[in-house]
């Protein structure tokens, strides 16, 4: 083995460093510095495996290509892919929801639960406070939460309510009121979160450009973050380690109403106003979304039909959504929307036919393609079955 000892290497015109080819051996109990710089600073002309520490994550990210960018390295993807129903897999829930107005109780309290990692049918988990459907659910690696929210859907003023409630990923517990409220009393808010906060923004009665946020693990009262463009109800939302987004939705700007096709991006960590991202490629709302680390996955949705586009952005870059495939399925809007580092799922939803849907389907997030069937909720279908997983990831109501 050949060693060699010197401060500085460059390349012959110094413009670099060199290229090193073969096995190379790092030894010492010192450390090693990558190259470092924020996310703007991005290089996107080097080969995938390619490595860096970012200055505004603080952590090392890698690129994987052309098409999907850099994403972080996080230790704890690991551990979140090891939260378990029966064992193994990222936990995801499916929370109250609607069905038929000809049913009597139309909304209903029942959470239903998979695997992510496991195609099947989802399986009885535990039960909301009350019979509820329109919440802003988000959580983190151990707690699920969810905010607001209407039942029966009487649509009436003092029918919607501003309370936060929560369950732990790890029990089957019922959801319990975590003595804290939201700023105000709503329904189909958009929401997203990284590991610390979840954020609420928006709001369809009334309509409303409010944006709360709230800390997981103490779960107070609701404070101010900042405000929507423009009123909107029923906006999705995803979100990375730093950034969350809101898309689409029902935009209300005196005298017109209309649906729009809108991105906004935020900086979850501070607070503020949104900032414009990019656009989807049509207007609609009640659009099921989620996200890993780098990539944000948006389907099927209303406006001004039923529709079964796929989407995904790049949540490092701004810049309009782009072709991911069709869902398999059925055409439709109100399916809630989860992942995680891996797979997007969807379930439920409401159609030309049949209305009420409770197929659930999956595309694996770093590739391209149409979704797939994964299962079945349990019992029957439901319009708006508010869905978060254990992965920390955005989610949509």
């Amino acid at each position: 083995m050949s060693e060699v000892r010197v401060n500085n290497l460059s390349n012959e015109n110094s413009s670099g460093g060199p290229t090193i080819s073969g096995i190379t051996t790092f030894s010492g109990t010192n450390f090693l510095v990558p190259p470092q710089g924020d996310t703007a600073s991005r290089p996107q002309d080097c080969p995938p495996g390619s490595f860096r520490f970012n200055t505004d994550s603080a952590k090392l990210e890698y690129y994987r290509g052309d098409t999907i960018g850099w994403q972080e390295i996080e230790a704890d993807d690991v551990e979140m892919n090891h939260r378990l129903i029966d064992g193994k897999g990222t936990r995801m829930l499916f929370a109250g929801g609607y069905t038929p107005s000809s049913n009597p109780n139309d909304t209903f309290n029942n959470v239903d639960a998979i695997t992510v990692e496991t195609q099947g049918n989802s399986i009885d988990f535990n039960n909301l406070t009350a019979n509820l459907t329109g919440m802003a659910n988000f959580g983190d690696t151990t707690r699920a939460v969810a905010a607001g929210g209407i039942g029966p859907r009487s649509y009436s003023p003092g029918s919607t309510t501003n309370q936060i409630q929560f369950c732990t990923f790890a029990s089957q517990g019922d959801y319990a009121d975590s003595g804290g409220d939201l700023t105000r009393s709503n329904m189909f808010m958009g929401c997203f979160n990284n590991k610390v906060r979840g954020v609420i923004a928006g709001g369809s009665y009334p309509y409303s450009n409010t944006i709360d946020y709230v800390t997981i693990q103490t779960l107070g009262n609701a404070a101010d973050y900042g405000d929507l463009p423009a009123k909107a109800g029923y906006p999705a939302g995803l979100s990375s380690s730093t950034r969350g987004f809101m898309i689409g939705g029902i935009r209300v700007s005196a005298p017109d109403t209309a649906d729009y096709n809108t991105i906004t991006v935020f900086t979850t960590s501070t607070t503020g106003n949104a900032e414009d991202f990019g656009d989807i490629s049509t207007t609609r709302y009640e659009i099921a979304s989620s996200s890993n680390a780098t990539r944000g996955i948006i389907a099927g949705g209303y406006g001004p039909n039923y529709t079964n586009a796929i989407e995904y952005i790049t949540m490092a870059t701004a810049g309009n959504s782009q072709d991911f495939g069709d869902l398999t399925g059925f055409n439709g809007t109100g399916k809630g929307g989860g992942a995680s580092p891996v797979r997007f799922v969807l379930g439920g939803g409401y159609g030309t036919s049949p209305h009420f849907m409770n197929t659930i389907e999956f595309v694996q997030i770093a590739t391209t393609g149409n979704s797939k069937d994964f299962g079945d909720l349990a019992g029957f279908g439901r319009r708006v079955p508010n869905q978060l997983t254990n992965n920390s990831g955005g989610v949509s109501g």
